[in-house]
C-alpha cells in the first residue's frame, strides 16, 4: 500500500494479469486484465495481484465511506433518517419507484427538492423503473439517477451544518472537504496531490491506489483506530446496507443478490470503470478490484471468486449465488451462449 500522495506523473500502470475470460464454445471470446487487493484493518496484505499501487478513481465503489459524513456529523440523526435513507446514500439504485419515492420524501424532509440535485437526469436501469416513469408521463429527472441518494446525503449534511447548498458538489465546498478528510483518514493517505476529477454524477473523485482503497474498506468493517463517532457511523452504515440490500441496487442486481444471500457478513458496492469494493464485516477485511477495460461483468466475476476463495460463502449463500461463480453470457433473446470463467490461478 502507498503511504504518500500520488501524482499523475508517477503513475505508470504495469501490465496486469488476465483475471477472467469470456468463453464461447471451446474458445476464448474475450479476456479481462485487472488487479485486486485484499487487506485487513491493520494493513496486513492478504492478497495483492497486479498493480495495486497506481491510483485509480473508485467512483461509487466508496459510497459507504463518503456516507460516513452523513452519520458522524449527526445529520442523519437530526433529520430522523432510517436505514432506508442511509442505504440509499450508499446506493447505485435502479431508479425504481421505491427508490425515487423514498428520496423525494427525504428531500422534502430537509426542505429541498429534486431541482437541488446536480447529479443529472438518468433513465431507470430496470423495467419496473421504466414503467413507473411511463405511468408518470415519461419524465426522466434527477431522482432516477443511480447517485441521487448520495447527492441527497450531501445536501442533508450541508443543511445540518448550515452550509450553503449551492455548489455542494464542488471540490472546495465544506461538505466535500469534509468527505475528502474522511477519505484521507480511512485510506491512510495525504490526498492533496492525488489525481482529481469528477465522477459521472459531478461529485469529486480522487485517484487512490487499490491497496489503500481496500484498507479503507477494511476499516469500515473494523474501525478500531478511528474516532468513536466514526466507529458508530461505520456500524450504522453497515447495518443499513445489510438491512436494505434492495435499495442499494435493485432486483436481480449483483450487489443486492450478494448482500441478500450473505446477510450481516459483507457489504459490496460497484464503482465506475470496472471497480468493485467490499468489506467482510466479521473478519475485518477490505477488498478493492479494478478491471483494466472497465468491465463491470468481469469485476463482478472477480468479486464472486474472491468471496468464494476467502470462505465467506455459506452453504445457503452458495446455493443462492451459484450461477454467479461462472456467470452465464446471454444472447439478446435470453439463450445462454457462453460463460465468464476465472483465468488467474489464484481465482480458480
Amino acid at each position: 500500500m502507498a503511504s504518500e500522495s500520488h501524482s499523475p506523473e508517477k503513475s505508470v500502470r504495469q501490465c496486469n494479469p488476465i483475471l477472467v475470460e469470456a468463453i464461447k464454445g471451446n474458445a476464448v471470446d474475450n479476456f479481462y486484465r485487472g488487479s485486486y487487493s485484499v487487506v485487513d484493518a491493520h494493513g496486513h496484505v492478504i492478497m495483492a495481484v497486479g498493480d495495486t499501487e497506481s491510483p485509480v478513481f473508485p467512483g461509487s465503489g466508496i459510497k459507504p465511506i463518503q456516507a460516513l459524513t452523513l452519520c458522524e456529523t449527526g445529520a442523519a440523526k437530526a433529520y430522523g433518517l432510517g436505514h432506508a435513507n442511509v442505504a440509499l446514500a450508499c446506493s447505485n439504485h435502479n431508479g425504481d419507484p421505491t427508490h425515487t419515492e423514498i428520496i423525494e420524501n427525504w428531500l422534502h424532509k430537509i426542505d429541498c427538492s429534486r431541482e437541488d440535485l446536480v447529479c443529472g437526469a438518468s433513465d431507470s436501469s430496470s423495467q419496473k423503473g421504466k414503467k413507473g416513469i411511463a405511468s408518470s408521463g415519461g419524465a426522466i429527472d434527477s431522482l432516477n439517477d443511480p447517485c441521487s441518494g448520495k447527492h441527497t446525503g450531501f445536501l442533508t449534511v450541508a443543511k445540518h451544518l448550515k452550509h450553503p447548498i449551492l455548489g455542494y458538489s464542488r471540490m472546495d465546498h465544506p461538505v466535500q472537504q469534509r468527505v475528502i478528510g474522511t477519505l484521507e483518514q480511512m485510506t491512510g493517505l495525504d490526498l492533496y496531490n492525488a489525481p482529481k476529477a469528477l465522477d459521472g454524477s459531478g461529485i469529486p473523485t480522487i485517484g487512490i491506489p487499490l491497496g489503500n482503497i481496500s484498507l479503507a474498506m477494511a476499516r469500515m468493517a473494523n474501525p478500531h483506530d478511528q474516532p468513536e463517532e466514526r466507529q458508530a457511523a461505520c456500524k450504522r452504515i453497515i447495518t443499513a446496507m445489510t438491512m436494505e440490500p434492495y435499495l442499494l441496487a435493485g432486483k436481480g442486481r449483483f450487489t443486492t443478490r450478494v448482500i441478500e444471500a450473505l446477510g450481516q457478513s459483507c457489504i459490496i458496492q460497484m464503482g465506475s470503470q470496472g471497480v468493485y469494493c467490499g468489506s467482510l464485516i466479521k473478519r475485518g477485511i477490505g477488498i478493492a478490484i479494478k478491471i483494466d477495460d472497465g468491465s463491470s461483468r468481469a469485476a463482478e466475476a472477480v468479486m464472486m471468486r474472491l468471496l468464494y476463495k476467502l470462505n465467506i460463502l455459506t452453504e445457503r449463500a452458495l446455493g443462492l449465488l451459484l450461477n454467479l461463480l461462472e456467470p452465464p453470457i446471454f444472447s439478446r433473446n435470453g439463450e445462454v451462449i457462453g460463460t465468464v470463467k476465472p483465468a488467474y490461478a489464484d481465482l480458480k
